[in-house]
This record gives structure tokens, C-alpha cells and sequence, in this order.
């Protein structure tokens, strides 16, 4: 008789009212046998149902075990990954991965395709690279900013309220960049003033809404790359589509190159799909985020080079 082997699952936790039906497909085609989805999580129930999931198997079949956390807020997530990692009884522990709307992940392949193209095409680095975030107070743009400012890029998010652009930056200094980081804040209305000494710029901002003008690329004489994570017209970045990977962009006077959010999807994915297939393959629990999906990301790029 054949010995039964236990199914593979991925026990998938958001603060959200749905379960995002991108994350269930991507955890799936990653080898997960079954996704359970936990909707409207509160934090404080973090403990509990992980250690439901740990002490419910063997440490052996607890291998075929895993923890997504998704929701919408990037500070609650990491939050609710550090519980998580609190919350396991060695040798009952299982892995964790955190990627709140996909926040790290699409991060992670913007920077890393950045990155890519400062090097290829203006053989440099992040290292002391002058980057706006534009749209730079939501979740993308946040964990964006702090991913490049940890590579050595002088960072600043761009938000309509300076207020609000300061708070942000502060929680991402602190919260995610453990006061080793110095992100600064800036108001949208002085964005032509920031341009003039912008090596890249990152649109991060809601769909449909135009973050960069052709007036302003044109005034920009340092501008070497500029990503769009925008797929819905118009764009955040004028002259910058969805298909544009390291395309020059039209009307730049510093001959700037454009990542459209397509290209950066592609990266994404692939982020995403080899660290869910981690979680599967590793002997040891992994606690993932950002800075992982970032790793994985610039693998990605350097495989296909």
C-alpha cells in the first residue's frame, strides 16, 4: 500500500474582506496543493491561528506547511510577520511570507529594474542616486523608496500634502529601515524644483492619474531612468507605456529610458513565484519580505542577462 503523502498547504491570512485571486493563482502555480484563504484578520489573531497550523501536523509533514500575509497595509504586514515568527515552538515552525497588495513584490521589480537599466545603459549603480517617488506615499511606493535608499540612493517621496509625505517618510526610516536609512519628504507642487537634479524617478501613484509631464522630462537634465507602475491610461509617466522595458523616452533631453508597468510585472512574478517556491523547497523556515522579494528580483534580471 503507497504512503500517504500529505497535501501541500498554504494558509493564506489578509486584514482585507477578499483574499487577493492574483495571490491564490500565483501560490498554486508555485505547487501549492491548496490555498486556504483567512479574510478580515485581526492581528491579534496572528498567534493563534498560527500555532493552530503548527501543532495540528508532525515536524515532518509541517515542511509541506506555509503562511502568506497579504492585506493592504505594509507596516501591518511586517508587523504581523513578526508575530508570526514569534509565535512558533521550534521545532514546529513553518515559513512566512508577507506581500501586502503585492507591495513587495512589485517593489522589488521596480528597483531591480532600475537598477538593471542604470547599469546597462549608464554603466552606474543606486549607489548616490538622486530618486523622487512620486505617488510615493502608498504601499509600493514606500517599500520602493526604501529598498532604494538601503541600496545607497538619496530618496524622497512625493506626496500632494508635505505632512503626510513627512509621516510617511519617517515610518519608512524607522519601521522598515530600522533608523539606518534617512528618506526625505517632498509636496507635489514643488516636483519641478526636485526634477532638475533627479537621476530617476519612480510613478507609484493611483491609476489613471499623470504624475510626470513631458514638460517636466524635458527640464530634466539629469534624468537617466523612470518607471511607471501604472497599466490603466493615461500614463503616470508621460511618454511611458505599459510595454516600455529601458525604451528612451521621447522629448528627455538626458536621453532617459522608461520601465513601464508591464516589464516590471514580469519581474514580479517572478519574484513572487520563486519565493513562494521557496517556502516549499527549504529544509529550514524562511521569513520573507521585501528585502528577500528584492534579492530574488535581481536574480531574475541576472539569469536572463
Amino acid at each position: 500500500m503507497e504512503k500517504y503523502e500529505k497535501p501541500f498547504i498554504l494558509h493564506m491570512l489578509t486584514t482585507a474582506k477578499n483574499l487577493s485571486p492574483f495571490d491564490v493563482n500565483m501560490a498554486m502555480d508555485a505547487g501549492w496543493v491548496t490555498a486556504i484563504p483567512y479574510i478580515n484578520v485581526e492581528p491579534s489573531e496572528v498567534q493563534g491561528l498560527v500555532q493552530d497550523a503548527i501543532f495540528s501536523r508532525s515536524t515532518k509533514n509541517l515542511k509541506r506547511t506555509g503562511i502568506f500575509i497579504g492585506g493592504r497595509d505594509t507596516k501591518q504586514a511586517m508587523d504581523m510577520l513578526k508575530t508570526a515568527k514569534r509565535s512558533m515552538v521550534p521545532p514546529f515552525e513553518v515559513s512566512v511570507f508577507a506581500d501586502p497588495s503585492g507591495a513587495f513584490t512589485t517593489a522589488a521589480g521596480m528597483v531591480a529594474a532600475v537598477e538593471n537599466e542604470l547599469v546597462t545603459k549608464f554603466n552606474t549603480s543606486l549607489e548616490g542616486k538622486t530618486i523622487l517617488a512620486l505617488g510615493g506615499t502608498g504601499p509600493v511606493g514606500q517599500v520602493a523608496a526604501v529598498i532604494a535608499a538601503q541600496a545607497g540612493a538619496k530618496v524622497r517621496i512625493i506626496g500632494r500634502q508635505l505632512e503626510k509625505a513627512q509621516s510617511i517618510a519617517d515610518l519608512c526610516n524607522n519601521e522598515f529601515g530600522d533608523g539606518q536609512i534617512t528618506i526625505e519628504a517632498g509636496a507635489d507642487a514643488d516636483k519641478a524644483e526636485y526634477i532638475k537634479t533627479a537621476d530617476v524617478v519612480f510613478a507609484t501613484g493611483a491609476a489613471g492619474i499623470e504624475l510626470l509631464s513631458a514638460e517636466l522630462i524635458a527640464s530634466a537634465p539629469m534624468l537617466k531612468v523612470a518607471a511607471d507602475v501604472n497599466a490603466v491610461p493615461p500614463a503616470g509617466i508621460a511618454g511611458v507605456d505599459a510595454f516600455h522595458n529601458g525604451t528612451p523616452i521621447a522629448g528627455s533631453t538626458s536621453g532617459a529610458v522608461g520601465i513601464g508597468a508591464l516589464a516590471i510585472g514580469n519581474i514580479k512574478y517572478q519574484a513572487q513565484n520563486l519565493l513562494l517556491k521557496s517556502m516549499i523547497n527549504t529544509d529550514k523556515p524562511l521569513y520573507l519580505h521585501f528585502e528577500h522579494a528584492f534579492s530574488v528580483a535581481r536574480d531574475s534580471i541576472k539569469s536572463k542577462a
